[in-house]
């Protein structure tokens, strides 16, 4: 069975509400017609009814029983007025609640943390930043987290299967949050049946280097284990010995995780950018994210590049997500 139809069994029928925040785009119209119709998760979408309808009409989709809130007219929004300017705390009145909450995002974010829906997938139109913001502001992170980290699914014909963190958001974490964000890529790794083994890496194996940057991996690998001691987490090491059975066993004999790992931690966005766009482009890997890690209630970021197939697939994963929660 490949990865998708294992996360897809797993809530059909199970009817999770995800909202989209933009619903006028195309490839999000496409994407909510298919989930809908295979039960995979029950689509809200946000705009005006008439016109959503008929922009979809004239594109050869049928959203008549797809559920459409409009935030123009919200029968709930005094309350949701309320209950943002509670949860931002002095941050912004009443009056600027209304007006910030006309974003689509801020609105749909508020229909998650509000329990009125189990996650959202937006940023096929609008950048990381104004997709996660609302998100940061609002849903915050998991008890315990300090940040929200952005891991890469790698896939090439279904048999392999590894985890890249964090290549989206963080862009030079320190020892702390790099070890926050490898326990959550581990976890990240269980929910879609990986192996949890985290190698740490770096341009160093095991002292093999001195420098800061070295020395802020081992710190990190250390507070990781002591994080989370149910995972196989190691490092600092270099790629090939992480990944690579032959090179472990010359440069480090003793871990229990080099050559064997299967979730690979950056130690900052740079180096995770680069190398999944490598295996990407020059591996032939398909790669599934970013998967935004730590947050209280699953929020999914989209590429502006991304085509009809990269929303479906990640509104799957943002619904096994909620699963976990």
């Amino acid at each position: 069975m490949s990865l998708f139809s294992e996360l897809s069994e797993k809530i059909a029928g199970k009817n999770l509400r995800i909202v989209f925040p933009e619903s006028y785009d195309e490839r999000i119209q496409g994407a909510v017609v298919r989930l809908k119709a295979e039960k995979l998760v029950e689509p809200v979408l946000l705009g005006n009814p008439e016109s959503l309808k008929a922009k979809a009409k004239d594109r050869g989709f049928d959203l008549g029983d797809i559920e459409i809130i409009d935030p123009a007219n919200y029968d709930d929004m005094e309350n949701m007025v309320q209950a943002f300017v509670e949860r931002r705390k002095g941050k912004a009145t009443e009056e600027q609640a209304r007006e910030i909450l006309k974003d689509e995002n801020y609105f749909g974010t508020m229909l998650v943390y509000q329990d009125h829906v189990d996650g959202l997938v937006s940023g096929a139109v609008h950048s990381t930043g104004d997709t996660v913001r609302p998100a940061l502001q609002i849903i915050k992170t998991k008890p315990g987290v300090s940040l929200t980290s952005g891991a890469f699914i790698m896939i090439r014909n279904e048999a392999e299967k590894y985890v890249f963190a964090d290549c989206a958001i963080n862009i030079n974490p320190n020892a702390q949050q790099l070890a926050e964000i490898a326990v959550e890529s581990a976890k990240t790794a269980e929910m879609f049946n990986i192996d949890p083994t985290v190698g740490l890496l770096s341009f160093s194996t095991k002292g093999s280097a001195s420098s800061p940057e070295q020395e802020k991996v081992a710190e990190a690998t250390k507070i990781a284990k002591e994080l989370a001691p149910q995972y196989a987490i190691d490092g600092e090491m270099q790629f090939d010995a992480a990944f690579a059975h032959e090179v472990a066993m010359k440069k480090a004999p003793e871990s229990d995780v080099a050559g064997k790992a299967k979730v690979f931690v950056f130690p900052e966005i740079q180096s995770g950018n680069i190398g999944y766009k490598i295996a990407q482009r020059l591996g032939g890997f398909e790669a599934i994210g970013p998967v935004l890690q730590g947050m209280n209630k699953p929020v999914s970021d989209l590429s502006r590049g991304c085509v009809e197939e990269d929303v479906y697939k990640l509104a799957i994963i943002t619904a096994n997500q909620a699963l976990q929660d």
